[in-house]
């Protein structure tokens, strides 16, 4: 994509304004690891990845219930800046199985486990570093073992990754077409 990703400009403003949009209606706080200025463009608490871990997303999660803790939230919704098409409704539908007593809460569409888009209880930040103490495990093998449940969205399209300019091109007639 070039340059940092989470700054990529789509339809006026940036991959992770996009996100936080999606986030704000449902969340007191919000966070972001690994890019402070993003973090600053936002209007979010900037974290970095816990020293000594592996780098993989894995890291962030965990950086992020540790803040949690210390905000004294009970979860953390987990979003990819470069998943700018995603919704508030996706947001409210994960809190509400989580607030159900789940650990976490996983999207899933019909292409399959959509894993970095997730709500995790915050009393779970104990259990995730001892996880990544000794390893670089597999989002879904954590996930798994952690005991998640899956909820189910009809459109792939909200969780669109934007990887690729291509993928951009791609973001920008999805949002015409919702217009």
């Amino acid at each position: 994509m070039g340059g940092r990703k989470a700054l990529v400009m789509l339809d006026g403003k940036s991959l992770v304004a996009h996100v936080a949009q999606a986030l704000r209606p449902c969340s007191r706080a919000i966070a972001m690891v690994g890019d402070a200025e993003a973090a600053d463009a936002i209007a979010a608490a900037a974290l970095t990845d816990p020293p000594g871990f592996p780098a993989g997303p894995l890291s962030g999660v965990c950086a992020a219930l540790e803040w949690a803790v210390g905000e004294n939230a009970t979860f953390v919704m987990v979003a990819p800046c470069d998943t700018p098409l995603l919704t508030s409704d996706v947001v409210q539908q994960l809190q509400a199985v989580a607030s159900s007593g789940i650990r976490v809460a996983c999207a899933e569409t019909p292409d399959g486990l959509q894993p970095l888009v997730s709500i995790w209880r915050s009393d779970l930040a104990p259990w995730l570093r001892a996880e990544l103490a000794d390893s670089h495990p597999a989002v879904r093998d954590v996930l798994a073992r952690a005991g998640f449940k899956r909820v189910k969205f009809g459109d792939p399209d909200v969780f669109l990754n934007v990887n690729t300019p291509e993928d951009l091109r791609r973001a920008e007639a999805i949002l015409r077409a919702r217009r």
